[in-house]
């Protein structure tokens, strides 16, 4: 019986010390596999980033472009995209920054709805080391909890639009009504637009902006809009085929954050037989069916804002993840299209 427990106890210690013996073997091949996995992701960092981005949705021809461009430029530089639609609601982009930051991707990219509300999402960011570039519109947040903001300079385009109707009413000596149709309340890109406007008209009392109203960056909003103005008018027995009128005044200027809603706009025009070159139309954007609008006379400026921001998004993106600072602003340039430009000198805008 003692010599069977012996022979029992003898197998034991040693199916352990062999035991033993594979598991150390095991720990040191892990460990070496992961120092050649960490040498391999060092040495292809910068060409297998992992990028996550939340877009707003596609609300327009515009933000469609300007998600293609990402995703091109993205495809180019070799960099992987994990990419969230938010339909338009901050809730959306909020879960989809933490499952970004869930998966360790190496940056993360989003276009805010609004402008407040991201503290502390970025915070969570920071502290899991994942650089946040902000995108196409700006926010109110700590600068320090994000790497910088690639966009447009929305103060610009709306002294653009501004000049441009200081310049063609500069020997108006009558008042000039202004009707302004905005974007998404509380987003960087509308402040942006009505501050820059208003900084350049004032001083000439002339022009005075009657009414303001946020038409959400939609065509449907703009149609709305438009339907509303000449049913009202319908309704007050002041009617006219010759424009728009507000409270029975007739609006002169019609000043549009973007071209969906001018678009809207010129539907319910077009379904009332109203002819449009009775009002001033300034739209922002520059799609291509606002460029042919304007060439038929439907439309008088357009401010362009490019939605092709892929290639320096993707330069921003690698100089980050490499832990190099970037510019707290980088903006895009743009121009601006009047009916006395020749269009046979500008390339189809492609979307």
């Amino acid at each position: 019986m003692r010599t069977n427990n012996k022979r029992l106890q003898v197998f034991a210690l040693t199916f352990f010390l062999v035991a033993v013996v594979f598991f150390l073997i095991f720990i040191v091949h892990i460990q070496r596999s992961g120092e050649n996995g960490n040498k391999g992701k060092g040495e292809e960092s910068r060409e297998q980033l992992i990028l996550g981005f939340s877009q707003i949705g596609s609300e327009s021809a515009w933000r469609t472009r300007n998600t293609q461009s990402i995703f091109e430029a993205a495809e180019q530089n070799g960099i992987q995209i994990l990419f969230d639609d938010a339909q338009q609601k901050q809730e959306n982009q909020l879960k989809a920054i933490r499952s970004f930051i869930v998966y360790q991707v190496d940056v993360i990219a989003f276009v805010p709805i609004v402008e407040y509300g991201w503290d502390n999402v970025l915070r969570e960011a920071k502290d899991a080391g994942i650089p946040v570039i902000v995108v196409d519109r700006q926010i109110r947040a700590d600068e320090s909890l994000y790497a910088g903001f690639l966009g447009e300079d929305g103060l610009e385009e709306g002294r653009s639009a501004a000049q441009f109707l200081l310049d063609k009413y500069q020997e108006e000596t009558k008042p000039v009504l202004i009707f302004e149709m905005s974007g998404t309340k509380n987003s960087s890109v509308v402040r942006e637009r009505a501050s820059g406007f208003r900084e350049k008209i004032t001083g000439f009392p002339k022009f005075q902006i009657i009414h303001s109203v946020d038409g959400d960056f939609l065509r449907s909003r703009g149609k709305e809009i438009g339907e509303r103005l000449i049913q009202s008018s319908i309704d007050s027995d002041t009617f006219k085929n010759d424009g728009l009128y507000y409270n029975g005044r007739k609006i002169d200027v019609v000043y549009s954050h973007n071209d969906s809603m001018t678009l809207g706009l010129l539907d319910s025009l077009e379904n009332y037989e109203i002819d449009p070159s009775g009002t001033t139309i300034i739209s922002v954007d520059a799609e291509q069916k606002s460029i042919d609008a304007l060439v038929e006379g439907k439309i008088d400026c357009v401010v362009e804002c490019n939605p092709n921001l892929g290639p320096t998004l993707m330069e921003l993106v690698k100089l980050v993840a490499e832990g190099k600072e970037i510019p707290r602003f980088t903006y895009n340039s743009g121009k601006v299209f009047t009916q006395n430009d020749d269009f046979s000198l500008y390339a189809p805008r492609g979307y």
